[in-house]
């Protein structure tokens, strides 16, 4: 067994749903102290939801002002493991089965963590005194709200005046093979909460109510048309165009026969750096205003599209890749949201790799033990890429 795959494994037994880390980083921590890493846990969160974050430096030999910091950056927490009794083994037992690993954070994100640090002592071993400063960031509230996890690791590095040149995020990127895509860029978030007000009546009575949802229907059939027709942008080279999703409606009492007194519809933007959160606002409230529509609207923005354009990080990464598997990966700001968009406020150069994301937040999480190694030997080669630039 690999230390990889033994260390990926010590960490899945531990179940650390979010916001409890269950002693993950504690693991990890002791390793990075022992390779001559400076530990400091920073805490943040209400009592009942603690939040526990890692950041752990080694610093590198190279002369002030010509160094470069290489950031690590994941989460240890998983989110919740659903019925015991769909799963076919433990979901906190690490258990081999056809040439897979099972367990929850397999996958999202534990394997990646335990290559990172792997990779980090290989590198080491042979090189003992790197110019290249090596960091990892670890949070407990990636899977949970985000609030007082990366980002408040990264305002205290802002604050603190501490640079960050690149940084690898271990999210699973892949789609059939370790590698075969990598995130150099997220779109942005933005949720919206719209309360349309109406008047409250008795259902035979409509002349005497006044209904919330018939009034937000040609409102919200125009904004169906606008994302339908890809109207919001048409994205960009890198982007793919903004879309707008209805998540949740909620109307009534229960009652068949009463007419509700207001409709409220959550709502999801994805947007590409053609549009702005203002931009977007504007053009969903004019859609209202238009319609007479007596409603309040919040706004939440969850991140803003970032890119990282190929350079120093890009193509070591890329060479790694294609060194350790022979693939040419693709470059790609599809999906969801990661902790990336928070880091990519302090640092230019971000990229997320890490394993294949099928069976991600599933029932029987997994990984391929194949694909365990070469991930790591991944991160391994890029951190000798790197280094190779401070010596030129």
């Amino acid at each position: 067994m690999s230390r990889t795959l033994q260390l990926a494994e010590q960490l899945i037994s531990r179940p650390s749903v979010t916001p409890d880390d269950a002693g993950c980083q504690e693991i990890l921590g002791e390793r990075l102290a022992r390779l001559g890493f400076r530990l400091e846990t920073i805490e943040s969160g209400p009592t009942d939801f603690r939040v526990t974050n890692l950041w752990a430096v080694r610093p590198g030999t190279a002369p002030n002002g010509a160094g470069r910091t290489l950031v690590f950056a994941g989460h240890t927490d998983v989110v919740p493991t659903g019925p015991l009794e769909q799963w076919t083994s433990h979901p906190f037992t690490p258990t081999h089965r056809d040439g897979k690993l099972y367990g929850r954070g397999a996958c999202d994100m534990k394997t990646s963590l335990a290559a990172f640090v792997v990779a980090i002592e290989e590198f080491l071993a042979a090189k003992p005194d790197p110019r290249l400063t090596l960091a990892l960031l670890l949070t407990s509230d990636e899977e949970g709200p985000g609030v007082d996890g990366t980002v408040v690791v990264c305002n205290t590095l802002a604050a603190r005046g501490e640079r960050i040149d690149y940084c690898i995020v271990g999210e699973p990127t892949a789609v059939e093979r370790c590698g075969d895509m990598i995130k150099n860029g997220r779109r942005g978030t933005m949720s919206g909460k719209l309360t349309v007000q109406g008047v409250q009546g008795h259902i035979a009575y409509p002349h005497l109510a006044k209904n919330p949802v018939h009034l937000l229907a040609p409102a919200l059939a125009e904004l169906v048309a606008i994302n339908a027709c890809g109207g919001w942008d048409a994205g960009n080279d890198h982007f793919q165009p903004t879309s707008w999703q209805i998540s949740n409606i909620h109307a009534g009492t229960g009652a068949s026969n009463v007419i509700p007194s207001a409709a409220v519809l959550d709502f999801n933007f994805r947007f590409s750096t053609e549009s702005t959160p203002e931009s977007l606002q504007q053009r969903v409230h004019a859609v209202l205003d238009s319609h007479g529509v007596d409603y309040t609207l919040t706004w939440t923005v969850g991140g803003l599209p970032f890119l990282t354009k190929p350079g120093e990080l890009v193509e070591a990464v890329q060479q790694s890749i294609r060194d350790e598997t022979g693939i040419e990966t693709e470059l790609s700001t599809s999906g969801g949201t990661s902790d990336a968009r928070f880091i990519a406020k302090i640092c230019k150069q971000v990229v997320e790799l890490g394993p294949v994301n099928a069976s991600i937040h599933k029932i029987d999480e997994h990984i391929a033990l194949a694909e365990i190694e070469p991930l790591k030997n991944i991160y391994r080669r890029t951190l000798d890429r790197l280094e190779a630039l401070l010596l030129v």
